[in-house]
């Protein structure tokens, strides 16, 4: 413990640091009050434990209620906020923690051998080294149980060896298939066509050999009848040596991708055993992995949980102004797969939300049980229910919740095109059409009629005979009516008698 002596310089921030330019010069603004050392490097570790954490250690705590309590009406300098908020709770001392304060240490870790007096500075030196690396040690053997680094290894090697399986399994195929290509489409699964082609080896020994163990009996017997019938070439014994012992690393490999998965599943409910119920063991490791560690993961917020593994195409989507993507590893866990694809979408935002939750929870919670995973999954499996039912149900009188965040949908009539448009001439209608057509019959009969008489006129003028008119019937009439009016005209005179 220092005491200040000057506090008036203290005031000056910016030119702090020239009042610890040498021993005597600190010695002027700050004096040794009390100093203790630690008994061994282990009480040691303790306190500078309990420091980092913001916690207040039993020596700390002893020290301060014998030599502040005598100067309790004066402010106690710390270094860390947290740190003086619990010596205020527990103490009731009253301290400081501002920019000055951190200069003010700083000029005291330069000048600490001047101001404590009896200590060699190779003594401090080794001190302080022999604490730092216990310190670092002591960070590390914390918590075997929630090393993460683990889990990354794990998941980088799972993954490894899928990719290496698949390459080991796809020529011994190709290469067993020149010598017996039936035996491919038979046997589908990769593990099981290794064991029988390990156990068999020429394609001539399936006769005389029992696969029962490894084959079902119909299959055993297809394949005993393809090798009789095979188009494969024949290869020599070294030939099938060199495949028998592809086989056998394929299967060695397949059985310690078992194992290694196993651990890894034991390894994932030891440390994220809520993020393990929400998201499978392999995708929750992935998300660990990306993330760096589950602590980096538990600081990111859901939204970048929901699109991790997905970077190269969201800022591709931002450079080329389309649709981002709305899932990145977290599409592969099984709520999501369980969703049609018009809800992929909202159950991946929702489970995104959720798992960062479930992470956080197990980055920083002291619980280890996994019942906030399951009251999680259970909620986002009910509104994965409820999405896939709101688009089977109908609406019902009783739905009326249900009716009124229901989406609008526009119902468009359909109309009928009108062909009126097409013409520019005028409409007529029906009758009148008839009636015109009738006219126009009629006239064409009249003019044929006139011009047959007009030629027979003519040829009878031809041949020099009288041509005799037809009196229209009509012409009587008006005749006979004339002749009918000049005889009421005329007088009637009186009547003579010739004798």
């Amino acid at each position: 413990f220092l005491q200040v002596l000057n506090e008036k310089k203290l005031q000056e921030v910016d030119s702090l640091w020239k009042e610890f330019e040498t021993p005597e010069k600190a010695n002027k603004i700050v004096k040794l009050k009390h100093f203790e050392k630690f008994q061994d490097t282990t009480e040691a570790l303790a306190a500078s434990t309990a420091l980092v954490e913001g916690k207040l250690s039993k020596n700390l705590k002893k020290i301060l209620k014998k030599i502040v309590a005598k100067d309790a009406h004066e402010q106690l300098a710390v270094a860390d906020a947290k740190l003086g908020g619990v010596i205020k709770e527990k103490l009731n001392l009253s301290c400081i923690h501002s920019p000055m304060v951190t200069e003010l240490m700083r000029g005291i870790r330069s000048q600490i051998e001047g101001l404590i007096t009896g200590l060699p500075s190779r003594e401090m030196a080794a001190m302080c080294l022999g604490l730092a690396h216990s310190l670092s040690r002591y960070k590390l053997k914390f918590s075997p149980d929630k090393v993460d680094t683990m889990i990354i290894q794990a998941i980088s090697l799972l993954d490894d060896l899928d990719k290496e399986l698949n390459n080991y399994i796809m020529r011994c195929r190709e290469w067993y298939g020149w010598h017996f290509p039936e035996l491919g489409k038979i046997i589908t699964d990769n593990l099981t066509y290794c064991k029988c082609v390990r156990k068999v080896g020429d394609r001539s020994n399936f006769a005389s050999s029992d696969v029962s163990d490894i084959l079902p009996e119909e299959i055993e017997e297809d394949v005993k009848a393809a090798a009789e019938i095979s188009m494969g070439t024949e290869v020599s014994e070294e030939d099938i040596n060199n495949i028998i012992h592809l086989c056998d690393q394929v299967i060695e490999i397949s059985e310690y991708r078992t194992q290694l998965y196993d651990y890894l599943k034991n390894r994932m409910m030891a440390i994220a055993p809520n993020l393990t119920v929400m998201v499978g063991e392999l995708v929750g490791a992935r998300l660990i992995a990306h993330a760096g560690s589950l602590l980096n993961l538990a600081k990111h917020p859901a939204s970048t949980v929901q699109l991790l593994g997905a970077e190269k195409a969201l800022f591709r989507a931002l450079k080329t102004k389309r649709d981002t993507p709305k899932f990145g590893l977290i599409y592969h866990a099984s709520l999501v797969g369980q969703s049609n694809a018009k809800n992929k979408g909202k159950i991946s935002r929702m489970l995104a939300a959720k798992t960062a939750l479930t992470i956080r929870y197990d980055a920083l919670g002291e619980n280890t049980s996994a019942e906030m995973g399951a009251e999680n999954r259970l909620k986002v499996e009910t509104r994965l229910r409820l999405l896939e039912e709101r688009g089977i149900r109908r609406i019902s009188g009783t739905g009326k919740a249900l009716a009124k965040t229901d989406k609008y949908q526009n119902k468009s009539e359909v109309k009928v095109f009108d062909p009126s448009g097409d013409s520019t001439l005028p409409v007529v209608s029906k009758k009148r059409k008839i009636q015109e057509v009738d006219e126009q019959d009629t006239e064409v009969a009249v003019k044929a009629k006139k011009f047959k008489a007009e030629m027979k006129e003519a040829t009878a003028v031809e041949d020099g005979e009288p041509v005799k008119k037809k009196k229209k019937k009509k012409d009587k009439e008006k005749q006979a009516e004339e002749e009918e009016v000049l005889s009421e005209e005329l007088p009637t005179s009186p009547t003579i008698e010739v004798r």
